[in-house]
């Protein structure tokens, strides 16, 4: 269990203006963390700044860190710890930059670097919302567990990463993405300039006809709630609308996957004005050329912070059956479903945590082979 584990892990959490460092053991940052601007613009100053903030962890505890483990935002070579591509916010790695061999080579430990979807969810999966699922389906008595989630995150981008029976999907490609999906009212439009930061404030200024270029999220979410003057109804519209077109990906998403959501981001701040629009999305119709209706995903969908949802949620529609030709019955439940809830751990600690379980997870298998 990681909680008990005395291995310690250095950690990153890599933004385009700021990076922040720490180390955790057990599963708690053991230290101070360590904040320092990002350099993004120069490679030779961002490098210098990532081996800086380490060794500042580094002198704060009293233990030689078993490997370095942390996400970063885009796409690369995950495995083999190659950030490269299209980064708006690190533009100076676009061309290639083995950054984990680079770390190695410093630091003489093992680097594990993942996408910042991927590893929300693995954290989301191992420390977070499935094991908190889990364990309230057993209080409440149902025999039914869940095995598989589907993390998102709702901020500057559209996150996604997916952990089946409690291994992480990399992909073959290190390229598990959603941002680039269809738009489906834009036509020739990426899904996330539905689902961001940027969504919120163009809807915003479309609906209101307002200059939104000092306005934040946070800001028009105070509009909708009337805690400042502006145009309420645009507000209230603009994280509807998120909500509309981030449900839409995430019933493909669940028809696929089949397992718990969970969503976390600062957005999710506002998931009073979010998740209604988002939960009708996912609980739509959808119709065959025949005329069929059915549902738009096939399992039944709950709302896992609603109390009374989680009780229908756990309870289902078991049933026992008789086994033909015999005396015996067996318990059925005919209900598929699945749940949808927000991040019960913040975006930022399930993104450490994951980074932290999967070095060990890591270590483990080297050790092993």
């Amino acid at each position: 269990m990681y909680k008990n584990d005395s291995r310690i892990v250095l950690t990153l959490d890599a933004g385009g203006t700021n990076m922040v460092f720490g180390a955790m053991k057990g599963g708690e940052f053991i230290t101070d963390l360590v904040r320092l601007p990002s350099n993004s613009q120069n490679l030779d100053l961002c490098l210098q700044t990532i081996v800086l903030g380490f060794n500042r962890v580094i002198e704060k505890i009293d233990a030689r860190p078993s490997a370095i483990s942390f996400a970063f935002p885009g796409p690369a070579d995950y495995p083999k710890g190659i950030i490269g591509g299209f980064l708006p916010n690190f533009p100076s790695f676009r061309d290639g930059v083995a950054l984990g061999p680079f770390l190695e080579n410093k630091f003489h430990v093992p680097v594990f670097i993942n996408n910042d979807g991927d590893i929300y969810a693995y954290g989301e999966a191992m420390g977070g919302a499935l094991p908190l699922v889990n364990r309230r389906l057993e209080e409440l008595g149902s025999s039914k567990r869940y095995h598989n989630l589907i993390g998102y995150t709702f901020g500057t981008g559209f996150g996604i990463g997916c952990v089946i029976d409690g291994k992480l999907n990399r992909g073959d490609n290190s390229c598990v993405e959603t941002f680039c999906l269809k738009h489906p009212k834009l036509e020739g439009t990426i899904i996330e300039d539905g689902v961001s930061i940027r969504a919120i404030k163009r809807v915003y200024s479309e609906l209101s006809g307002e200059n939104v270029s000092n306005l934040e999220p946070k800001d028009i979410a105070d509009i909708a709630l009337g805690k400042v003057p502006g145009n309420k109804e645009a507000a209230q519209k603009a994280f509807a609308e998120l909500g509309e077109i981030a449900g839409d990906a995430m019933a493909t998403a669940a028809t696929l996957m089949d397992g718990i959501i969970c969503i976390g981001g600062g957005l999710m701040n506002s998931s009073d004005m979010i998740m209604p629009s988002l939960l009708k999305t996912m609980r739509g119709k959808i119709h065959t050329l025949s005329g069929d209706e059915l549902n738009r995903v096939q399992m039944k969908v709950y709302d896992l912070d609603n109390p009374d949802e989680f009780e229908q949620f756990a309870k289902g529609e078991a049933r026992e059956i008789k086994v033909y030709g015999t005396d015996k019955t067996v318990v059925y439940d005919p209900q598929k479903r699945i749940g949808i809830m927000k991040s019960p751990i913040g975006a930022s600690q399930a993104i450490s945590l994951g980074a932290y379980i999967f070095a060990l997870d890591q270590l483990d298998q080297m050790n092993e082979a």
